[in-house]
């Protein structure tokens, strides 16, 4: 190895001005591309950046626990649901930290976001090996060749110029994406595995959403629901046929919208008051200690002792030139109005007298009942009573979807997949200028007009070439997920967790065009541009030879993505600002702060899973060609998996759930850069001439299509639908874990089984004990074994042990389980008004009087010395808290 070290220590200095005559020492020339000076200089500024970050993060941890740690603590979730206290010290909680197992967020959160944390280490692991297994070899056959290339372009294919040497590279081309494939297979196995284990287990079969099934496009003739029973049989519970109500919608949005306008209303006037009371005592004035809220009086009398008529809370009825209106008198008047008229409609559709639309969910009494449906052809028409959906929460869906038929489904789907298609080619004109900035120094050697650039410092052009492309790209790729989730939403997803789905093809397909290729072309591009308009004929070759030279951005890219992704994860800059600043100034009700403090962050998977998934598929790409993009994928990517790994024990929530469908497309779209890079090297092997290492890579992708789709057939029916022949197996499971149980003493619910769990997990291995089931039927694999069989010893029986029985109680109140699928607007009952408690006993009178017309409350709520707004955080249940239902 000492020949291609010194051969890389001496070549990697700028070439001296004596050979191409420039005065300037170490000026561009055509083969001195300043890709070293140009990483450190984009180094520098990100690593500050996160180093500021990541110290903000240490030195707040502890003082915001809200912000960084509310999963310990938080009241509004279940005691099973937290997460374990880590030390306080600066650094002392890493260790703990790191021995969590992240099957923890497996039993603690949802499937979707332990098969993230999964993806992010799979994909590190991928990365790792295949620094492993290309770095001893490419790098010094790439090194030792004259190519005349300098600085990091001389650790890429670019240094090449002998053609025997593509050996080496096909090689390494077939051992890795072989390794990739295996990955890709044994990865598929896993989920389906951990997927019918989850599914199949009580704590999921037992669930509403798993023993339903929603059925689109119903013709109407089947919408009947004696009909319906007819058609499934007797395993039918429950159904719902979807009905149309827009007005009865804009009623309960009316209700809601004056309900709380009376609830801001009330609090802002015993807010007056208080300040009134307070000015009183600051000015020596005696002030009547006594609470005279109990007191009969006519409405606002105590309040009017300290607030003037003048000075009450009123609105105008129309914007600027309404009338103006007392709002706590007019609100009370409205809803006298509307809640009558919102009930009586809601009992008007529970009487099945609503106009039905095209779509109907129909319960069974059992998972595998549900199962059948789900899997059977319902209509003799086609596109008739589907798509179908199982496991569908009633929370998530969306309901103006519901109305869709056939017809316009696939009209709308043409319609959307065409706008976004419209979109990809928009986009390229941003995201093409961000590419040959990213080249620029080749882009002001062709266009003499530019030359005032290089009067910037040096350490300025190097940031300007280097930071600043990636940093524009990251910004605007931050503005499609809006436009993509709307996009999927209007082709007719029927709940949210369609919507994740159709979003991370979306998203998928512009982070792949538009960050990658598209950037990559215009990068190499921008190079040869001259060269192409003087050589037409050249301009395959030309790209060809400068394509590997666009990975000096991508390192740029990686290095922007890994440290500031992950740091700014940590830091949460945002977030504190606006839950400390903003709240102070927006939450002007009880309500509204126990809200924001309540609700936890979550994650859009079909939006964070792209992200990740492109940066690996770039790595692939440029794995043969230039494999030093795989240690600073390995790098970032593991930094990302740290970063989310605390978010999601510590800090997020996971509110969509799509059953971990997003890490088999995850893994799908993980095979675009193997594809990337097979189909480069057949064109860079093509123009060089290089028969042998042609041939060979034409034989590569001819296999690697084969095994893929081969797999893809034998995996998809498993990643949609439940087997029959574990229904049995699941049985005899808890017969067996009963009798275990009983015999070992075992833990069987509650916070105790999620003890158990924590404790067996702890050597991550899925053939562990200590739930209630006897040890799984093998013995304890080493390494090799457990990675070369997975059908064996990550099979459902041992990844069965991980599903904890009894974390919550899945049972349904009568009343829950009759609305369940109602439209939210049948259901929603008359909301229950907060407000906080003073002691002048303005809020005891206003709740007895608004009470007469609509339920108010002043529990858990008040006002400190200074009159600002407070809630009881310790007891973190207030009067408008509900138990979650585990649909």
């Amino acid at each position: 190895m000492a020949t291609p070290l010194l051969a890389f220590a001496d070549q990697i200095q700028p070439r001296q001005a004596v050979q191409t005559g420039d005065k300037n020492v170490g000026s561009a020339t055509k083969d001195d591309t300043p890709s070293l000076s140009g990483l450190i200089a984009t180094l520098v500024p990100v690593l500050l950046i996160a180093g500021i970050m990541l110290t903000l993060f240490l030195l707040l941890r502890n003082r915001l626990r809200r912000n960084y740690a509310p999963r310990t603590y938080l009241g509004s979730l279940r005691e099973q649901e937290r997460s374990p206290d880590l030390p306080s010290g600066l650094f002392n909680w890493i260790s703990t930290f790191m021995t969590i197992p992240d099957t923890y967020v497996l039993n603690h959160q949802s499937l979707d976001a332990y098969l993230l944390l999964r993806y992010l280490k799979i994909a590190t692991t991928i990365t790792f090996v295949g620094c492993l297994i290309t770095w001893p070899v490419l790098f010094p056959v790439n090194i030792t060749s004259h190519g005349q290339q300098q600085q990091l372009n001389l650790l890429s294919m670019s240094n090449i110029s002998e053609k025997n040497r593509y050996y080496a590279h096909t090689g390494v081309a077939w051992i890795f994406f072989g390794f990739l494939f295996y990955m890709i297979a044994r990865e598929s196995i896993f989920y389906i595995n951990l997927r019918q284990a989850y599914l199949l287990s009580p704590l999921y079969a037992n669930r509403m959403s798993s023993r339903t099934v929603l059925f689109t496009s119903v013709p109407e003739d089947f919408l009947n629901e004696a009909k319906l029973r007819k058609t499934f049989g007797k395993q039918v519970k429950n159904l719902w046929i979807a009905t149309d109500c827009e007005k009865l919608q804009e009623l309960v949005e009316e209700r809601d919208k004056v309900a709380f306008k009376l609830e801001a209303a009330e609090t802002k006037l015993i807010k007056l008051a208080g300040k009134a009371r307070l000015k009183s005592i600051k000015k020596g004035i005696v002030v009547d200690e006594r609470v005279r809220g109990d007191e009969e009086g006519e409405s606002g009398s105590v309040a009017s002792e300290w607030v003037e008529p003048k000075a009450r809370p009123t609105h105008r009825l129309k914007f600027l030139i309404g009338k103006k209106v007392d709002t706590i008198n007019w609100c009370r008047s409205e809803l006298e109005r509307l809640i009558p008229e919102v009930e009586a409609l809601q009992a008007t559709y529970r009487a099945h007298e609503g106009k039905l639309i095209c779509s109907v969910f129909i319960e069974f009494y059992t998972q595998t009942e549900a199962q059948a449906a789900y899997q059977s052809l319902a209509h003799h028409e086609a596109l008739h009573m589907a798509p179908r959906f199982i496991g569908v929460d009633p929370e998530t869906v969306i309901w103006e979807n519901l109305n869709i038929n056939w017809a316009s489904r696939v009209i709308r789907n043409i319609v959307t997949l065409t706008l976004v298609s419209l979109l990809i080619i928009f986009w390229s004109i941003p995201v093409g200028l961000v590419g040959i900035i990213s080249n620029i120094r080749a882009l002001v050697e062709k266009a003499p007009w530019l030359e005032f650039l290089y009067k910037i410092p040096p350490v300025i052009f190097g940031v300007i070439q280097g930071l600043l492309p990636a940093v524009l790209l990251s910004v605007l790729m931050a503005l499609l997920p809006i436009i993509l989730r709307l996009m999927a939403k209007k082709s007719g997803a029927p709940s949210r967790a369609a919507i994740e789905l159709r979003t991370q093809n979306f998203y998928f397909a512009f982070q792949v065009i538009q960050v990658f290729l598209v950037t990559t072309v215009t990068s190499a591009a921008s190079a040869v541009g001259a060269q192409i308009a003087k050589q037409p004929s050249q301009a395959t070759s030309l790209l060809a030879s400068n394509l590997p030279h666009a990975a000096n951005f991508f390192l740029s890219y990686i290095i922007v993505q890994g440290l500031t992704l992950s740091s700014a994860a940590l830091a949460q800059i945002a977030a504190v600002v606006i839950s400390r600043l903003l709240g102070k100034f927006l939450d002007n009700t009880p309500r509204k702060m126990y809200k924001r403090y309540s609700t936890l962050k979550s994650l859009g998977w079909g939006t964070v899973f792209p992200i990740y998934t492109n940066l690996t598929v770039i790595a692939l790409s440029y794995s043969i060609i230039a494999p030093l993009v795989l240690g600073f994928a390995t790098v970032g990517l593991y930094l990302m998996y740290v970063a989310n790994r605390y978010n999601l024990l510590f800090v997020f929530n996971s509110n969509i759930d799509t059953k971990g469908l997003v890490y088999p497309r995850a893994l799908q779209q993980t095979t675009v850069g193997a594809y990337i890079s097979i189909l480069c090297l057949i064109g860079l092997f093509g123009i060089k001439a290089a028969i042998g290492p042609l041939i060979l890579m034409i034989v590569l992708l001819i296999v690697v299509i084969l095994f893929h789709v081969s797999l893809n057939a034998a995996i998809e029916p498993l990643l949609n639908y439940l087997p029959k022949s574990l229904q049995a197996e699941e049985d005899s499971l808890l017969a067996l874990e009963d009798a275990y149980s009983a015999e070992e003493g075992h833990p069987k619910n509650g916070t105790q089984i999620a003890t158990a769990v924590q404790s067996h997990e702890m050597d991550n291995s899925p053939t562990s004990t200590g739930k209630g089931l006897p040890p799984a039927p093998h013995k304890k694999p080493n390494l090799i074994a457990k990675w070369l069989k997975p059908d064996k010893f990550t099979d459902y029986h041992s990844l069965r042990r991980l599903v904890p029985r009894g974390f919550a109680d899945i049972s349904y109140d009568p009343i829950v389980e009759r609305d369940a699928y109602y439209n939210p607007a049948i259901a929603s009952p008359t909301p229950l008004l907060w407000i906080p408690r003073d002691l002048m006993g303005i809020s005891r009178q206003e709740c007895r009087h608004s009470s007469k017309v609509i339920p108010m409350s002043d529990d858990d709520a008040g006002f400190d010395e200074k009159n600002n707004l407070v809630w009881n955080e310790d007891k973190a249940r207030p009067p408008i808290w509900k138990e979650k239902i585990y649909y």
